[in-house]
């Protein structure tokens, strides 16, 4: 991370039972970080000076009353939707200070996506959809698919690899959508509500392989959820109210 970067997120940390991150560990960061959107003339504030840091290998959940801005912050965080004031560091970039095509890179190589509803591609194999990120950084074919196969045997979906996503069960679409979002190796993945339309087998199963999957690959999980067992699970659980972001 540049010295400009340091000097400017320089009060960034949660405080959590003596918890001060060095910024130059963490993947993921923001500091000062607003939002705010305009109903007519009415400005509805959204985030109000969040500061978070999100070290290698952790996992953070982020719960909130639903319309907290709990989605918003991992779009701003995830250089989806452009902040008002502050800013994010992704592997140590400052990723609202590039241009639109950089900033598509950084976040194809650091981060990953999981969401509530898998947003699989009809028309293409759970082993085509995960090679997608691959293909999308023009990555040789054979060898993208190769990689997106053995992450479907990572995610125990190698026996569904030809499968489209009309053909898969709903726990079965999420798994290949993690597959899809760590197919890169990113270092953070940001998952909104990942287990939101599950039943609770399904969603239990989902939680497990997070863990496993974290623990053999030192991947970091900031996670936006409702759900209580989840957030249990993780090693750090935060709750945006009132635009604030601070230890539940």
């Amino acid at each position: 991370m540049s010295d400009a970067v340091v000097a400017q997120a320089s009060s960034l940390q949660v405080s959590d039972a003596g918890w001060k991150p060095a910024l130059q560990g963490a993947v993921l960061a923001c500091s000062g970080l607003r939002k705010s959107y305009w109903q007519g003339p009415v400005e509805v504030p959204v985030l109000a000076d969040v500061d978070l840091a999100v070290m290698k290998g952790e996992h953070i959940a982020v719960m909130g009353a639903s319309g907290a801005g709990k989605s918003t912050l991992l779009h701003v965080l995830g250089g989806l939707d452009k902040p008002d004031a502050g800013i994010v560091t992704v592997a140590g970039e400052a990723i609202w200070s590039l241009s639109e095509l950089a900033r598509g890179r950084l976040r194809n190589r650091a981060l990953g996506f999981v969401y509530q509803f898998h947003h699989l591609l009809q028309e293409f194999t759970a082993q085509e959809n995960v090679a997608m990120p691959l293909l999308i950084r023009r990555q040789e074919r054979e060898s993208a698919l190769a990689e997106a196969a053995k992450w479907l045997q990572e995610v125990g979906l190698g026996h569904r690899m030809t499968h489209r996503p009309g053909e898969l069960s709903g726990g079965e679409r999420q798994r290949a959508a993690i597959a899809r979002a760590l197919v890169t190796q990113p270092a953070c993945v940001l998952m909104d509500e990942p287990t939101g339309n599950l039943d609770r087998h399904s969603a239990g199963r989902i939680q497990d392989l997070l863990m496993a999957i974290s623990q053999r690959h030192g991947t970091a999980f900031l996670v936006v959820t409702h759900d209580p067992d989840l957030a249990a699970r993780l090693g750090r659980v935060l709750r945006l109210t009132d635009g604030v972001l601070a230890p539940a």
